[in-house]
């Protein structure tokens, strides 16, 4: 949205910086970026970063634009993902170097997404309505990246404002409505700080002249009033007490033989003071063998449960004839078991194995051979109450939580962030795990095995949790409602066809007609 204002007293010089300049101010940009996220809140920091690619962007060739991207993602997620070279070297058996040059390559290969984003931008969208097309591409971008090559949802731009004024659009357009309207602001901030720049005098009326500020109180207005909608209603008497148990088990003890006993006793007397809750949720394979194989110890907590009436939902391994699964089970009043879909490549599978058998026998990853369980799979029961599971990384996917969470009563996540270890990894998984409540309108149980356990309200607020890296236990309330927001109706659907409508406007529609547009606004 470039606004030129009838003043014959202004000079107009073309921003055109050189293509180091602008990968540079790229880099920085992306590198800003992952600070509006947990566990720093900046989020403000989330406008600067649209804003500095913005910048860098505008004028520049496809090619220079392609690179400029790059830049941009080397920044973002080599900042924003660097706990993926904790988990390669700490808890991979890789040394400094391999785990640097597998956490290079994943970075570099990540924002060629970037690159080839701003390469579409700068081919087939570099005309009037820039902003709009800019922004429009960003929020595509994002979409394409949570389903490509089983998808990386991680580091929206519309996590961050899970409780700022923002939050209101979660419940209606999921947070990748939020992102639109970052990546719009952000956009808005680059237009006009160009604007500002390319004037000699009378700066302020230029960028006024130019109707982005007006625009973007009328955007944040709308937002912040989104927020004063109710869309789910509290059951009377409908609520439940529930326990959390951190046990805080060293990874390389958890999946050995030696120590499973040892493990599973340090849970029964965790456990001790919770059997009076009415759910009670353990981490990810808090029971590191397969249910049909560890009959004695599920029959014990079976046992349990049933003589407390309580429900004990855990983590386990599950076999099928497809093979073996990561799981969650529900014991006690409790039934049903539930086998992950959403599987981490190279953590719980390797794709194209003949070609990275290698990375086995290199990395000996205790999960890499599990079997995806199916697409349709029963919601979990804990005593009247149906509950929507998923397992880690499934909690990072916005549409496919909403048709999981269809019919539920409240969401549980289980999780084993060890893998991480103290890096930003775990803090922002429960960032999006805030996200998901927001977007479905139910509460939240999240349970880890080393922090952070969670219960989180229907508003996306965390109610209470646990610290990272201890062991204990964690009680709360979680509150049924009823009721559906809007996105978890139509979830991500029009934002994307609001967007895939921009592009197809600016794309097809005739150069003078745009021309009169932009002569109608500028008056």
């Amino acid at each position: 949205m470039s606004v030129e204002p009838a003043d014959t007293n202004i000079t107009l010089p073309r921003y055109s910086p050189s293509i180091i300049s602008r990968c540079l101010i790229a880099l920085v940009a992306g590198a800003i970026g992952p600070l509006a996220f947990s566990p720093n809140y900046m989020w403000m920091l989330g406008f600067i970063s649209v804003m500095g690619l913005y910048i860098a962007l505008k004028y520049a060739t496809p090619r220079q634009g392609a690179f400029t991207g790059w830049f941009f993602g080397l920044g973002f997620f080599g900042v924003g993902t660097s706990w993926v070279y904790v988990s390669i070297y700490t808890y991979g058996n890789a040394t400094i170097f391999l785990a640097g040059l597998l956490t290079g390559l994943f970075v570099a290969g990540l924002a060629l997404l970037f690159a080839l984003q701003c390469w579409l931008t700068q081919r087939f969208f570099n005309r009037s309505f820039y902003l709009f097309s800019f922004s429009a591409l960003w929020v595509l971008g994002e979409w394409f990246r949570g389903w490509f090559l089983t998808g990386f949802p991680w580091l929206y731009l519309g996590y961050p404002h899970v409780d700022s004024t923002f939050s209101g659009l979660a419940p209606i357009f999921g947070v990748l409505g939020i992102s639109l309207i970052v990546a719009i602001s952000g956009s808005a901030f680059g237009e006009m700080t160009l604007i500002w720049n390319r004037h000699s005098e009378r700066k302020a009326y230029a960028v006024a002249h130019s109707y982005l500020p007006s625009t973007l109180f009328f955007l944040w207005i709308i937002a912040n009033l989104s927020g004063k909608i109710t869309w789910v209603e509290p059951v009377e008497d409908a609520v439940i007490d529930v326990g959390l148990v951190q046990a805080n088990i060293d990874q390389g003890q958890k999946f050995d033989a030696n120590f499973i006993q040892q493990n599973l006793a340090l849970y029964d007397q965790l456990n001790a003071s919770m059997w009076d809750a009415d759910v009670i949720v353990w981490p990810e394979t808090a029971i590191p063998s397969i249910y049909t194989e560890s009959a004695e110890a599920v029959r014990y907590f079976q046992r349990q449960a049933t003589q407390t009436n309580t429900t004990l939902i855990t983590g386990i391994f599950g076999r099928t004839d497809a093979g073996l699964h990561n799981s969650i089970t529900s014991l006690g009043i409790g039934n049903g078991i539930y086998h992950k879909q959403k599987l981490v490549p190279f953590g719980e599978y390797v794709p194209l194995r003949f070609i990275f058998s290698t990375l086995l026998q290199v990395f000996n990853l205790p999960m890499s051979s599990l079997e995806k369980g199916p697409g349709q799979q029963d919601l979990l029961t804990a005593g009247s109450y149906k509950v929507s599971p998923f397992i880690c990384y499934e909690v990072v996917y916005p549409d496919f939580v909403r048709r999981g969470a269809r019919g539920a009563d409240f969401l549980v996540t289980i999780s084993n962030d060890t893998w991480f270890g103290a890096s930003w990894g775990p803090l922002q998984h429960l960032e999006m795990a805030s996200m998901r409540a927001l977007e479905n309108g139910r509460y939240m149980v999240r349970a880890t095995n080393n922090g952070v356990s969670a219960i989180i309200s229907e508003k996306g607020e965390i109610i209470a949790r646990t610290e990272q890296f201890q062991a204990e236990v964690l009680r709360g309330e979680v509150r049924m409602f009823t009721g559906r927001t809007p996105f978890s109706f139509w979830g991500s659907w029009p934002i994307l066809l609001l967007c895939a409508a921009i592009l197809s406007f600016v794309r097809l529609c005739p150069g003078p007609v745009l021309t009169l547009l932009e002569k109608l606004r500028n008056r």
